[in-house]
């Protein structure tokens, strides 16, 4: 399936995004400032994305992609790096039957030779076990990195058309990243006070809806999301238009 470029025509504009990203950011401050350990941050960052994949399903949004390690947080503490692929190996093994029972469709976008092999399995299975899925489409990026997703996109064109490197188009680019499989996001979240995009889905986001909050992840829930939906919804979507033809499009 293949979705329309912001850049090249005009999405459908709808009062509930159809694709919503998030960079879940704030576990370890959560936690430091219960004075608890970063890994009970992260844990209950878990509960959080429960809560807001259950949210998204009931208001409709049909994509939900979220940002949980990126090809940067490798340079984290090692002892907090291993951590986070144990709570990655316990999220898969636990969650995906139940986004299966739920017919959500599971995927994974990212560099994920780097992760230990049984991460790796794991991955595959739940792939597979809801590619049929169709209720709402979860993509976890996991190891993943903006300015990476364009340099292997260009770097499968030129393999599979090598004429390409005489000079290729952003139309021919765009089969070949690792989001092509859903629609542009239509609101970006980002949580933990930071205002960053961070080397997140950079080609995807030219023309999504930025939306920041002080909430740390841990705390986002139904409400906040619902918070974020109604900021969205307040916004004026032009995609390169001006006000004025917006407003005689709906006279």
């Amino acid at each position: 399936m293949s979705f329309m470029s912001s850049t090249r025509g005009v999405p459908e504009v709808r009062d509930v995004p159809r694709h919503v990203a998030i960079i879940m950011d704030g576990n370890g401050r959560w936690a430091k400032q219960r004075l608890l350990p970063r890994v009970a941050g992260h844990r209950k960052g878990v509960e959080a994305l429960r809560a807001t994949v259950r949210s998204c399903v009931e208001r409709g949004v049909e994509f939900l992609t979220l940002f949980a390690f990126s090809s940067e947080n490798w340079r984290r503490p090692a002892e907090e790096v291993s951590i986070l692929m144990q709570l990655f190996i316990r999220a898969l093994e636990q969650e995906v039957a139940k986004l299966h029972e739920n017919d959500i469709r599971f995927k994974v976008v990212g560099e994920i030779s780097r992760f230990e092999p049984r991460i790796r399995e794991l991955i595959a299975a739940g792939e597979a076990l809801t590619a049929s899925n169709e209720r709402l489409t979860l993509t976890v990026a996991a190891n993943y990195g903006g300015r990476w997703d364009i340099a292997q996109a260009a770097n499968r064109l030129l393999s599979a058309h090598p004429e390409a490197a005489r000079g290729f188009t952003p139309e021919a680019l765009e089969p070949y990243l690792s989001m092509a499989y859903a629609p542009e996001p239509d609101l970006f979240i980002r949580t933990g006070g930071e205002q960053r995009i961070s080397n997140f889905l950079l080609w995807q986001l030219a023309y999504t809806e930025l939306y920041f909050t002080d909430l740390l992840w841990p705390d986002f829930d139904a409400a906040a999301l619902g918070t974020a939906i109604a900021s969205y919804k307040q916004r004026e979507r032009r995609f390169g238009r001006t006000s004025e033809q917006l407003q005689a499009e709906r006279a």
